[in-house]
């Protein structure tokens, strides 16, 4: 089985060798994305429902306390609004936006990567075309049509690289639309929230 495969990648030419390692690169990022972008590994229940729930300055303590005990872009968000209880509301929403900057960039790592794969590997496809043709047309131009192997040599070379790219190229935008919309939809989910509480929290300020 191995060897069917090799073989037939070696009948691809060179420019299988960057479809073969953007496939694995694609791969390893799919499996990346799936795990990093759980919803309770984003929105950790424990958390939401803590600040949910914070209704006074009394509950601010017990909030940090459980933002603490969870790593992620929610707890450390949340955090930043807790622990400046006492400044204005335009800092405090001034310091979410900077860290929350950084903290998303975290749900949008790799994306890049497939972004680029689903758009290269068509293209290095396409061009193992126009080279495989190039190779029937030059052995042609020697040989003449009669040498059917040798122009079945470049004629497959030409089919594989495309078939190659366009099966790496079609998943790869696939799922960097799906994963693009998921990180999304849980930084639109992390907004509600933290925009909830910093609302409650000037509230509480203001009854200060």
């Amino acid at each position: 089985m191995l060897e069917e495969i090799w073989s037939f990648l070696l009948k691809g030419g060179v420019l299988m060798i960057p479809i073969v390692i953007s496939s694995i690169l694609s791969i390893g990022v799919i499996i990346e994305k799936f795990i990093t972008l759980r919803r309770r590994r984003i929105i950790i229940p424990e958390v939401k429902s803590v600040i949910n729930n914070v209704s006074s300055d009394e509950d601010i303590p017990l909030a940090i306390s459980v933002c603490d005990q969870h790593e992620g872009v929610l707890a450390n968000l949340m955090k930043i609004v807790l622990k400046q209880s006492g400044t204005s509301y335009e800092h405090r929403r001034e310091e979410l936006s900077d860290r929350g900057r950084q903290e998303i960039r975290i749900l949008e790592k790799g994306l890049g990567v497939l972004e680029t794969i689903a758009a290269i590997t068509p293209i290095l496809g396409l061009l193992g075309t126009v080279l495989g043709m190039i190779k029937v047309f030059q052995i042609i131009s020697i040989q003449g049509v009669g040498e059917a192997s040798a122009l079945s040599g470049g004629i497959s070379e030409a089919l594989i690289t495309t078939a190659a790219g366009l099966s790496v190229g079609i998943p790869a935008l696939i799922f960097y639309n799906y994963f693009s919309r998921k990180a999304e939809n849980l930084i639109l989910d992390i907004e509600n929230l933290s925009n909830n509480l910093l609302n409650k929290m000037e509230t509480f300020r203001r009854g200060r």
